[in-house]
C-alpha cells in the first residue's frame, strides 16, 4: 500500500529548530514533486514549500522563506524539511504530499496537483 509517513514534530522553544521527515513506503519519490502543507484549527490548509525531482526547484511562502529548507533523497525515498528560527506562529499540524507533477511552479497549496498526502505530524513552538 502506498504511503506516506511525516515524523520530527513536536514541541520546541521560539528560535528552536526542528527537522520534519516525509517517508513513502510502497512507492518511490522519484519523480513526484513534493509539497509541504500546514494547517491550524479553523484555517485553511496553508502550502509552506514545494521541491521537485530537481533540488534546485523549490519555492517557499513568503511566512517561511529564509528559514524554512527542503531537501530530497530519493535513495530513501525520504524528504525533509528543516525549519530554524521558530516562531509560535509556525504552531500547526504539518502534512507532506506528491504532487501530479515533477516540477513546482510555487508554494501555494492547489488541491488539483495533489496525489498522496502524508498523515500529518503536530509541530508546537510554545515558551
Amino acid at each position: 500500500q502506498a504511503q506516506l509517513v511525516e515524523s520530527g514534530g513536536g514541541l520546541v522553544q521560539p528560535g528552536g529548530s526542528l527537522r520534519l521527515s516525509c517517508a513513502a513506503s510502497g512507492f518511490t519519490l522519484d519523480y513526484y514533486a513534493i509539497g509541504w502543507f500546514r494547517q491550524t484549527p479553523g484555517k485553511e490548509r496553508e502550502g509552506v514549500g514545494c521541491i521537485g525531482i530537481d533540488e534546485g526547484n523549490t519555492f517557499y511562502s513568503d511566512s517561511v522563506k529564509g528559514r524554512f529548507t527542503m531537501s530530497r533523497d530519493d535513495a530513501h525515498s525520504t524528504v525533509y524539511l528543516q525549519m530554524n528560527s521558530l516562531k509560535p506562529e509556525d504552531t500547526a499540524i504539518y502534512y507532506c504530499a506528491t504532487q501530479r507533477r515533477a516540477y513546482c511552479s510555487d508554494a501555494v497549496y492547489d488541491e488539483n496537483v495533489i496525489d498522496t498526502w502524508g498523515q500529518g505530524t503536530p509541530v508546537t513552538v510554545s515558551a
